[in-house]
């Protein structure tokens, strides 16, 4: 049981996701009982973000599945709601492209070059997404006084530039991977 808890936790995110995004879609910007809903369900699914790799690493039992899984669930929340909170609440489009756009890339460059070597999340990979999970956090509490707002755009516009600085130092590993692996096919050939 051990080793399935982590990916549980996991799938346990990936079902959220729709949840949240139905209830602040329903919700329709009114700050009302279903955002508060939308709000709590987005703190359990980052918080077993968190909780899936710890218990993953710390116990030994890191998964292929998880390794796909995870990521996904974790752009999916972030993105989801994001797109949501540009549709619902009126926040600008901008940076949210942006970071879908890096998002993409990495996931994508990632797969390309997985066969031979894994890019492991960097720290600022890592800042970026706990600056996105806040600025999510912010815009998400209900009642508000607007100054929160204030403060949650600029932790999105954070996070924006930590997407596009870290989305340049995963190109380089990307490039690096992938450069490394012709070498190799070509000296095994």
């Amino acid at each position: 049981m051990t080793s399935a808890v982590p990916n549980v936790l996991t799938v346990a995110r990936l079902i959220m996701v729709p949840v949240v995004l139905v209830l602040l879609a329903l919700d329709a910007g009114e700050e009302g009982p279903l955002r508060w809903w939308a709000l709590v369900l987005f703190m359990i699914a980052a918080a077993t973000d968190f909780f899936d790799g710890y218990l993953a690493r710390r116990w030994g039992v890191v998964s292929p599945f998880g390794k796909l899984a995870d990521p996904i669930a974790d752009k999916a929340l972030v993105l989801g709601v994001l797109a949501v909170l540009v549709v619902v609440d009126g926040i600008p489009w901008w940076p949210v492209a942006i970071i879908a756009v890096r998002e993409l890339w990495v996931t994508v460059g990632r797969l390309l070059v997985a066969a031979g070597t894994v890019i492991p999340a960097s720290p600022g990979g890592k800042a970026k997404t706990m600056a996105q999970l806040l600025a999510i956090w912010l815009y998400l509490i209900p009642g508000m006084p607007s100054w929160v707002d204030s403060a949650a755009w600029w932790v999105l516009l954070v996070a924006t530039a930590l997407a596009l600085v870290t989305g340049v130092d995963y190109t380089v590993k990307i490039v690096r991977a992938a450069r490394a692996q012709r070498a190799g096919g070509h000296a095994a050939a």
